[in-house]
Formats: C-alpha cells, structure tokens, sequence
C-alpha cells in the first residue's frame, strides 16, 4: 500500500465546513478484496447532509466498489460505514435503503418484462399500500423525465436505453431517499440524453438532497458537484473543490491524467 496522503480540503476556494455539520455518510478505512485482488486500501470518506459530492477516476480504481460496500451489496474486509451517526456496516442492502440510501447504477436497471408504471411502484414498495401517495411520487417522476409520461402502459424492456436510465432514475425517486448514489449514469448515453439526467440532478439539488457521485466524465462530475475525489489504484489521491479545480485547470490536469511520465502513458 502507497504512502499517498489525501490533500485536504482548506479555505480559499475550497469547501468548508463548520463544527457541527454533522456527516450523513462517513467511511473509515474501508478494505475491500476479490479473492487474492485487493481493490481498496484504507478508504475514508465523509459526505455531508446537502452536499453534492463526486468520485473520480479512470476505469477499473475502485470507484464502483466503494459505492456498493456504501450500500452493503459488498462486504469490506476492513473499515465501516456509518449512516447519520450508526455503525451500518453489518446491515443488508434493504436495511440502509429503508434508513434513506438509493443506488442507481448505470446501465439498464429496469425490469423489462413489466411496465413503465409497474417499474415506478417497485420503488415504493414501503407505501405501495398507499395508492394516492404512489400516484403523487408517479407525477412528480413525469415531471423530472416528460418523455416517460406517455409510455407508463408500455413494457420498459422495450424502451430505449436513454428511457430506461431515465426510468431506473425515477424509480429511485419514487422513494424519497435522503442521499442518491449514482454510479455512472452517463456510461453509453447519447449527449442529449446525459443532458436530460444532469438536469434530473440538479432538481434534486434545488430540494436540498444528498448527492454522491461515481464518474468518468470529468464535465458532468463538475457540472453537479461542488467537492470532487479522485480516485487513484484503490485510494483517495486528490479531494478539492469544484471552485478550486475549475480556477486550476493544472491541478485538475496534474490530479485526474496525471504528470510527466504519467500524463504521456
């Protein structure tokens, strides 16, 4: 494991934050392996309540894992996770989702066999029994995607691809949670479609939730954050703030294609 330090975040551009802002998300020495792999190397992470928050980093770093043991669907072999102040490393992944977390994942995560209607319901599996909230959370989904509006009869696995991120998107929103987790939703989709997600988020923002960020995609992770990680061989390289970076473009440069040697590989 590198000696690598994290560069914190300060004043001057920088995000700050004051005594008791208390974390929503905090991930403390997180180890995750596959078999004799190891992926992540003492991960921490703190993620506060309205914050929108992005991990950065090429293919194959770890950004995907660290998402997924957030949300227990990978047990680390070291570290915790803590949610509004709980230990909730030892839970299942139904468990943190009923306390407020939410995934979306990129790719096709719909279930194609039934309708685009049916497909928002399983997002309010906790108050399907309350048919006019359920039919209020499928307005307010029509609002943020319109081109889903006249497809709710319509099976999502015939969607295109753009509708059906679209659709996972709005599932997620059918809940409510406290923090959306997105794991490169932009991955595949054609630009007009990233447009019509990004604005999906920034309506999230202007309700005050919880943003937390895995991309590729150096304009969209800028365009939605205001705190940026990257991400480097299983380990947090860099953290700074949007401010700073865009104010820097050789730090951004230096942080996400590297220097020297580095940047020409």
């Amino acid at each position: 494991m590198n000696a690598r330090r994290t560069a914190p975040l300060v004043a001057n551009g920088q995000v700050a934050h004051g005594p008791d802002d208390a974390p929503l998300i905090e991930v403390s020495g997180l180890e995750v392996s596959y078999g004799p792999v190891q992926v992540l190397f003492g991960v921490d992470l703190v993620v506060r309540p309205g914050s929108r928050v992005a991990v950065l980093g090429h293919n194959g770093v770890g950004k995907s894992t660290l998402l997924r043991v957030i949300t227990g669907r990978v047990e680390p072999s070291a570290g915790t996770v803590r949610y509004k102040g709980e230990d909730v490393t030892g839970l299942r992944t139904f468990q943190r989702a009923r306390r407020g977390m939410s995934l979306v994942e990129g790719g096709r995560g719909v279930f194609p066999s039934l309708s685009v209607r049916q497909n928002l319901q399983m997002g309010a599996y906790d108050f399907l029994n309350d048919a006019p909230l359920v039919d209020e959370r499928i307005g307010q989904v029509m609002e943020v995607f319109p081109a889903l509006r006249l497809k709710l009869a319509q099976t999502a696995g015939t969607l295109s691809g753009g509708e059906q991120q679209m659709l996972a998107l709005g599932r997620s929103l059918m809940a409510d949670p406290d923090i959306y987790m997105f794991d490169e939703l932009s991955l595949g989709l054609a630009p007009i479609v990233v447009q019509h997600i990004v604005a999906a988020m920034e309506k999230l923002v202007e309700r005050g939730k919880t943003i937390l960020l895995v991309e590729q995609s150096v304009n969209i992770a800028l365009a939605i954050a205001e705190e940026v990680h990257f991400m480097e061989k299983g380990e947090i390289s860099l953290s700074s703030s949007t401010a700073r970076l865009l104010d820097d473009p050789e730090l951004l440069r230096s942080a996400f294609f590297g220097t020297g040697d580095e940047a020409v590989a």
